[in-house]
């Protein structure tokens, strides 16, 4: 992992496409800003791990499902 320092108004660039910007620090709170490509997704962790269960979830029903019924 990479730590860094940056102030308020101070950025980040990530793959020469992606920027993170410190917008406010308030207390423990700090507010991010960041600009990417529509192709890219941007998530807060616990959302990603959210969707990322729920498709495990999918697949194991969906896929277990359509497989008893192609062996019938």
């Amino acid at each position: 992992m990479l730590a860094l320092s940056r102030k308020k108004n101070e950025a980040l660039i990530i793959n020469n496409n992606i920027e993170i910007t410190i917008l406010e620090i308030k207390g423990e709170q700090v507010k991010l800003g960041i600009s990417a490509p529509k192709e890219v997704p941007v998530y807060r962790k616990e959302v990603y791990i959210q969707i990322q269960e729920a498709n495990k979830e999918a697949v194991n029903v969906d896929g277990f499902e359509a497989l008893k019924q192609l062996l019938g």
